[in-house]
């Protein structure tokens, strides 16, 4: 597991190449490359962490997690007066669309609550083929 903390929009430039690097990392220990799945985390991860750190409650945690078979995209803010909402109705220009985003790009996206943080994830196939 990896964790990056974020306090601020400036750090998403750092968050990005992070991401990229760790996962260049896991794609030269495997024989097939990822095709676009490392493109679409970053952009996902970044969705997430954006809002995070513009409606969410500081610090901001992003952790690459991985099971068998699947990356995971996790999200923390400390923000619990606001749970996460996939908006679908509104026009295009007027925001609240990441979850639908994430949704779009990754193979599930869901929510949890811990007593101190809200958590939104995302999973992507560790193989182009998934």
């Amino acid at each position: 597991m990896q964790i990056w903390v974020l306090n601020s929009q400036t750090e998403l430039r750092g968050l990005r190449l992070a991401l990229q690097q760790a996962l260049a990392a896991y794609t030269s220990t495997v024989s097939e490359p990822l095709a676009d799945i490392p493109d679409r985390m970053v952009l996902v991860a970044t969705e997430l962490a954006t809002n995070a750190i513009k409606y969410g409650r500081p610090p901001t945690e992003v952790r690459l997690l991985r099971t068998h078979d699947q990356f995971v995209i996790e999200v923390a803010d400390r923000d619990l007066s606001t749970m996460p909402e996939l908006v679908d109705t509104r026009p295009v220009n007027a925001g609240g669309r990441g979850l639908l985003l994430a949704q779009s790009f990754s193979l599930t996206v869901g929510w949890y609550a811990t007593e101190t943080t809200k958590n939104v994830w995302a999973t992507f196939p560790m193989t182009p083929d998934s």
